[in-house]
């Protein structure tokens, strides 16, 4: 995969709150924090190009992205925070403005034709047959019509952590679907499964929130 493009954009948008959010959530002092950060980005480029290049409709690119940003920051802390501080460093520091603006428009759209045609779709690709740092899911809509759910059997996030060894993050990660949802303002977000715990998938649940 390229740095050029998506990926230099993502570090654009986040790297400041990367940074900062140490300080904040974790501790860390400016000093410490800004060293860090220095360390992070050719350590980022560097997972980057090992990634192979998505198919243009696969729609999960961002979140190894997201995930391969994650891991440079953590590989170069000076000590590992609790996998409770870093799921709250993550979630603040990916929860800034353009992020919750985002959530709001994608949560508008939710479970509209084109979300629900989206979704099947994904699923249909199965991209990590061919691609073992993206997902394969179903589209499961629940009976009653109160929404849908996401399964997943192979995720792009847990391939990647572990080949880096440090899949004790994956769940910080996985938090933040709750986070998103909450900024959506028209979902609530269940699970109760996920491959990070050894569970043979991941659950998405989507229900819609009653106005």
């Amino acid at each position: 995969m390229k740095y050029i493009g998506m990926p230099m954009g993502m570090w654009l948008l986040f790297h400041r709150s990367f940074c900062e959010e140490m300080v904040g959530v974790l501790g860390f002092s400016e000093s410490a924090a800004t060293e860090t950060e220095k360390k992070a980005l050719p350590k980022y480029k560097a997972i980057i190009s090992g990634l192979p290049e998505f198919e243009k409709a696969d729609r999960f690119k961002m979140n190894i992205v997201n995930c391969a940003m994650l891991a440079a920051f953590y590989l170069n802390m000076e000590h590992k925070p609790t996998l409770e501080q870093m799921t709250e460093y993550y979630a603040k520091a990916m929860m800034i403005g353009p992020m919750r603006a985002f959530c709001r428009m994608a949560g508008k759209k939710k479970f509209s034709k084109k979300d629900v045609d989206g979704m099947k779709a994904t699923a249909a690709l199965n991209a990590a047959d061919r691609n073992p740092y993206s997902w394969n899911m179903e589209y499961l809509p629940y009976p009653d019509g109160s929404g849908y759910e996401a399964r997943f059997s192979r995720c792009g996030i847990c391939t990647l952590m572990k080949e880096l060894d440090i899949a004790e993050i994956v769940p910080a990660m996985c938090h933040l679907d709750y986070a998103m949802s909450e900024a959506g303002g028209t979902t609530e977000f269940v699970r109760q499964y996920t491959l990070a715990s050894g569970s043979p998938y991941c659950d998405c649940g989507y229900k819609k929130l009653r106005r």
